[in-house]
């Protein structure tokens, strides 16, 4: 039993370094083999044979686990098969202080499973924090990386009174929002999680080396990227969706219409998660996407972080219903 688990673990990592994170094709490879199969037909270079066919069959025909582009996506994967890691690379990582995570593991969170076939293959975490139990009652912060100074004198002030009240404080560790929501988490004494778009060891962005050490000294670092795989513009979008997973609810504190920080929002709207926003003056471009979607997504306005914290679920049972978040559930004076 033993050699099989080692078996599927060296898969799961060997597939996280050759498809994209959140690839709805591999996510649907795998849900009708295992990771041991779907990487031995990365390797053959062809897609696999359900246990039981007598011979093989070409992608999207009956009895295979494939879809149209199957075959296109194998080829892609295959031609990266170089990029996979000796274990000396890895126990590497491991000694750097790096942890790999795969589902099962007692420090995975199970609450990523909502997002099906784009679950995170693996996650690579770093930190005194225990991941799963951090997110277990944790809330996302996130908004705009050119933020004003009101927008970042709320987002510290709403993760110090988060953090006070034993909420740990989900965030994407960029500059603006992100860092002010980490860093007023850090502040409180509190946990704090920082989900990145790069690898663990680049680290980006780079100049936020110090506020991830603090982070990984009281709280832990996040990323489905191999530990040293550069940022890319798609890659922050793809994360965002674990931003979302993670946290029992997501607050928007400053969004422009076009920020990414809107796809967190979407994320947790469409997995039927609390959604709340936090109004700005009508003049600010900054938080013209905040004010969107308290109007359009019933988003529930935050409005102070001096009291309480009411965490209640929302309406809507599956993902992809339309998630409405109960009156109540924000910060009320």
């Amino acid at each position: 039993m033993d050699a099989t688990i080692d078996r599927e673990r060296f898969a799961r990592i060997a597939l996280s370094f050759v498809a994209e994170p959140g690839d709805p094709m591999l996510g649907a490879l795998l849900r009708a083999c295992t990771p041991a199969e779907a990487f031995s037909a990365v390797c053959d270079g062809r897609p696999p044979r359900l246990a039981g066919e007598p011979g093989h069959r070409p992608a999207g025909k009956a009895g295979q686990p494939g879809k149209p582009g199957l075959g296109r996506a194998i080829e892609r994967w295959a031609a990266r098969l170089g990029r996979v890691p000796a274990d000396s690379r890895l126990a590497e990582w491991e000694r750097a202080g790096l942890r790999l995570l795969c589902p099962g593991d007692p420090e995975w969170p199970t609450q990523l499973d909502v997002l099906g076939d784009g679950r995170p293959l693996v996650l690579w975490v770093q930190g005194s924090a225990d991941l799963r139990f951090a997110c277990l009652r944790s809330v996302s912060v996130v908004g705009a990386r050119a933020a004003t100074g009101y927008g970042q004198h709320v987002a510290t002030e709403m993760a110090a009174a988060l953090a006070e009240r034993g909420w740990a404080v989900i965030s994407g560790g960029a500059y603006g929002i992100d860092s002010s929501a980490h860093r007023g988490a850090l502040g409180a004494d509190g946990v704090t999680v920082a989900v990145l778009a790069s690898g663990l060891s680049y680290g980006y962005p780079q100049g936020h080396h110090e506020l991830f050490a603090a982070i990984a000294g009281q709280g832990v670092m996040v990323s489905e990227w191999p530990p040293d795989r550069a940022p890319t513009r798609p890659g922050f979008l793809v994360r965002n969706r674990v931003i979302a997973a993670l946290s029992g609810g997501t607050v928007v504190v400053e969004a422009a219409l076009r920020s990414g920080a809107l796809s967190t929002a979407r994320h947790a709207r469409d997995l039927c998660r609390p959604l709340m926003a936090v109004p700005g003056p009508v003049t600010s471009d900054l938080s013209a996407g905040c004010h969107e979607i308290i109007r359009e997504w019933g988003a529930v306005c935050v409005t102070g972080t001096s009291s309480r914290w009411s965490h209640r679920p929302v309406r809507g049972s599956a993902p992809g219903a339309a998630a409405r978040p109960v009156p109540g559930t924000a910060w009320t004076r």
